[in-house]
């Protein structure tokens, strides 16, 4: 069995489909894999989605332009992450944010009608996607959820540690790195650069927390 169907198997998408069924899986849903340069744009703010997609390698991530013209992210995107997913199934299938690819990367992209639609050989493993998909949904509601939690806290100091506490937890220590520069992190809360590094600075000399470049404790 090739190498890259058992390592979709892993993904939640394709969680408890065995992987020589997915070679038929991937045919009969129309999927397609495509390749991005870094900084090249795989999701454009406002272009009509009717497919999803699965990263299947390399590093993206969600994000706004406000106003103001600064860069505001609001997800980031590692192998395995879905692109699009609630979008595909909406009634506006708009997009309000754009997707960028922060290194080469690989991405498979899948038609959600095809998702929907019955299978014409009545596969169990067709059956399975679907409900993979709705629990991603589902899974994706409760993170915008986290992550509206944490822009509407009315300080930085409040941002920082729900954010962190977060990260600790999704680590299961107290020891634990970050995805982001100080410059990442500091889009990533909607806050200014400076603000969020005198915070830090603070919070250390507080004794919350103690840190070296993206790691923390």
């Amino acid at each position: 069995m090739d190498d890259f169907f058992v390592e979709l198997s892993t993904m939640p998408l394709f969680a408890h489909i065995p992987p020589e069924e997915l070679p038929g899986l991937l045919l009969c849903t129309h999927a397609r894999r495509l390749s991005y340069g870094k900084d090249e744009m795989i999701l454009d703010e406002g272009s009509v989605v009717s497919e999803f997609g699965i990263l299947l390698s390399g590093r993206g991530r969600a994000m706004k332009v406000d106003e103001s013209g600064r860069i505001v992210t609001i997800t980031l995107l590692k192998k395995g992450s879905e692109i699009g997913a609630i979008l595909a199934s909406s009634n506006d299938h708009r997009s309000p944010v754009s997707v960028q690819a922060l290194e080469d990367a690989e991405v498979l992209k899948i038609p959600f009608s095809r998702v929907l639609s019955r299978c014409e050989r009545g596969c169990t493993s067709h059956d399975q996607l679907l409900k993979n998909y709705i629990g991603i949904i589902a899974e994706k509601g409760l993170e915008l959820h986290e992550r509206l939690s944490c822009l509407l806290k009315p300080t930085v100091r409040e941002k920082v540690l729900a954010y962190l506490s977060r990260a600790a937890k999704d680590a299961g220590t107290r020891d634990f790195c970050v995805p982001f520069d100080r410059g990442g992190m500091a889009e990533y809360l909607n806050v200014e650069r400076s603000a969020l590094s005198r915070e830090l600075s603070a919070m250390k000399e507080d004794g919350l927390l103690d840190y070296h470049k993206n790691c923390f404790r």
